[in-house]
């Protein structure tokens, strides 16, 4: 099995609706995200998929949330933006960008350097 990952990141304001605690609060975060694909067979290159187009597709979805309040940003205007919608808004959306073959599996987002969440469909 085969496995490629590409990162970025950027900086967002937020605050949790419904919660009690500090985060409940405007602030923001340096995020960092990470795209991960999965797959048993290389293309006729030797690729499972193309860094170059793995990195293109996450700095698409990326510059929609670089520098933005995300409350006031779809979808996150009706979502709470936590690290596990975030998670799953990059998902679906690269997923739109690469297509459905399968070889999207898993997409973590970081709030910090010591907490992140993961979204990787299945059961």
């Amino acid at each position: 099995m085969f496995e490629v990952t590409v990162t970025a990141s950027f900086a967002a304001a937020h605050f949790l609706r419904d919660y009690k605690g500090k985060c409940e609060n405007l602030h923001g975060h340096n995020y960092r995200v990470e795209v991960t694909c999965r797959g048993g067979e290389l293309d006729k290159t030797g690729m499972l998929v193309d860094f170059v187009d793995l990195k293109k597709a996450l700095r698409e979805v990326v510059d929609r949330l670089d520098h933005r309040h995300l409350n006031e940003t779809p979808p996150f205007d009706v979502w709470n933006p936590s690290a596990e919608y975030i998670a799953l808004y990059f998902y679906q959306e690269i997923e739109k960008i690469v297509g459905p073959e399968g070889k999207l599996h898993r997409v973590k987002v970081w709030e910090t350097d010591t907490c992140h969440a993961t979204y990787r469909p299945g059961s």
